[in-house]
């Protein structure tokens, strides 16, 4: 399996945390030197390990705030 190539190019907010310590984060992150892409998922401390996430462009995040505000 190819090595996984990640850089956080923006932290920008911890939404939760589990009582093991692990952060549910929203980053800006750099899959394999792309562009970079909006990214939900769970994060050990120091983010030296992380959990299954989900992705998503600018077009996405746009359009889940529109869906998620018509619901609020």
């Amino acid at each position: 399996m190819a090595e996984l190539k990640y850089e956080i190019t923006e932290h920008i907010a911890i939404l939760s945390e589990s009582p093991k310590g692990w952060h549910k984060e929203l980053n800006l992150i750099s899959w394999n030197g792309r562009d970079p892409k909006y990214d939900i998922r769970d994060w050990a401390p120091n983010h030296e390990k992380m959990g299954k996430g989900v992705t998503l462009t600018e077009e996405e995040l746009n359009n889940l705030k529109s869906v998620l505000l018509k619901k609020g």
